[in-house]
């Protein structure tokens, strides 16, 4: 199996703000992705939602599988068209700083090698997307 991909930012937000921002559905539209329909922090809770890109359809299913209110949530990723399973959790850390959001990122059944979509560089610069512009954008805005 590949590394992990783990991805730190210091946010200076308070912590109900930080964890509203990664588990409240109307928050999560606006800096994560717009088309989701439901979330909820909750353990077993599960949704699905399609992106396509490049005509390749991706139905996204995640069901929580961890909740520690404003320190960790994870979830299960797998998608319809592909084999392959990962696991993504945010984890909220104090620091003397701020607080540290630790994205971190597991593939712990590979997913089709020939796919661009998979591949870890691939990974790495979606996640650096959503955690380092995305949502640093929106903290610094609201």
């Amino acid at each position: 199996m590949e590394e992990p991909i783990i991805i730190k930012k210091i946010f200076a937000v308070s912590k109900e703000k930080l964890w509203s921002a990664l588990t409240d559905i109307k928050e999560m539209k606006l800096w994560f992705f717009e088309i989701l329909e439901d979330f909820k922090p909750e353990i077993g809770f599960t949704t699905q939602f399609l992106i396509t890109n490049e005509g390749r359809n991706f139905t996204h299913i995640w069901k929580v599988t961890e909740v520690v209110p404003y320190q960790k949530i994870t979830t299960n990723w797998t998608f319809t068209e592909y084999e392959g399973d990962s696991f993504v959790s945010f984890i909220i850390a104090e620091k003397d700083n701020g607080l540290e959001l630790t994205l971190h990122a597991e593939v712990t059944k590979s997913f089709p090698s020939d796919i661009p979509e998979f591949k870890r560089e691939s990974g790495v610069g979606g996640w650096e997307y959503f955690i380092n512009q995305r949502l640093s954008d929106y903290l610094n805005k609201n």
